[in-house]
């Protein structure tokens, strides 16, 4: 039986490739809903962004629903200068015709989750963590309703991508981070540097494109264009394809390795957003997070070239 998910996302290109890998995996995954926060684009974007991925590929079926416009507490700072204002720069998708839920999606989360069983629902979260820190504060049961929350973010001996001490995403909001951290739900996160070890070289490029659909084509130019600010700054061969490992990971887990260990978030100025990953266990905390480091990065990509190619209605 297909496992029922929660997408929370803020789509750049990255983010959209996650959910339509899931929207592609259908024995394996049921994409109940999509919501978005406001995060690597303003929310009016983000939520426009995830319509018309859903639109370019016929799966006009999922609900989305938008949700923060903002982190919690705090001024949201976009990242334009690696997505453009608008999120999807380097390729000009159709304004789309759909439109999102009626609703908040904080409370659509609450909604969806204690709605069904105990252990059957799993956050997927892409994206500063906003959302699900107002549907935990909303309804306290929520945490132990959930199956388990897989995220995206988050830095331990790689460091920072936005400081050098915090990743974006738990960056822009490390108060919803450090509630969803503390929520005692059970969490696997995906941290830099797993993500780092697994870029859209000019091969794994070129395979995408091979496939010849029309969205796989609009999603090689926007990858390609998205990935130069990594290249630039890593001066690698191509970037890091970080979101769609959430989605891999549910997939297929043993293409990945890692521990359990205890995690906190710093909303300290100087280190705002780090994740204090005690790696060796030096604190005695108790683990809260299965932090992930390796990844199969060829296994990866023919995963994420595979079940993309799917995710269109045929």
């Amino acid at each position: 039986m297909a496992r029922p998910i929660i997408i929370d996302t803020d789509p750049s290109p990255d983010d959209a490739v996650a959910f339509l890998m899931a929207l592609g995996s259908p024995g394996e995954l049921d994409v109940i809903a999509i919501t978005t926060v406001g995060g690597n684009a303003p929310l009016a974007a983000t939520t426009r962004n995830a319509l018309k991925a859903l639109e370019l590929t016929g799966r006009g079926e999922i609900p989305v629903y938008a949700g923060a416009h903002g982190p919690l507490c705090r001024e949201l700072a976009t990242a334009g200068h690696v997505h453009g204002a608008d999120g999807f720069a380097g390729y000009d998708l159709p304004e789309p015709k759909l439109k999102a839920a009626d609703g908040f999606a904080p409370d659509a989360i609450v909604e969806l989750v204690m709605s069904r069983p105990e252990g059957a629902v799993t956050m997927c979260c892409l994206a500063p963590l906003t959302n699900l820190a107002l549907a935990l504060a909303r309804e306290p049961r929520l945490a132990a309703r959930l199956e388990r929350i897989v995220l995206m973010g988050g830095a331990h001996g790689e460091g920072g991508n936005v400081t050098p001490a915090a990743e974006y995403n738990i960056w822009v909001d490390p108060e919803a981070a450090r509630a969803v951290f503390a929520c005692a739900a059970p969490i696997v996160m995906i941290p830099l540097d797993c993500t780092h070890k697994a870029l859209t070289s000019k091969a794994r490029m070129k395979a995408l494109r091979a496939v010849g659909a029309p969205h796989m084509e609009a999603f090689y130019h926007l990858l390609t264009a998205n990935k130069r600010f990594d290249e630039r700054k890593y001066g690698t061969d191509g970037g890091p394809l970080h979101d769609p490992t959430v989605i891999a990971y549910l997939i297929r887990p043993e293409f990945f390795g890692g521990r359990k260990v205890a995690v906190e978030i710093s909303c300290d100025a100087l280190t705002r957003g780090m994740t204090i990953v005690d790696w060796w266990g030096v604190t005695g905390k108790p683990a809260n997070a299965l932090v992930l480091k390796d990844i199969d990065a060829d296994g990866y990509f023919a995963l994420v070239i595979e079940r993309l190619g799917l995710a269109a209605r045929r």
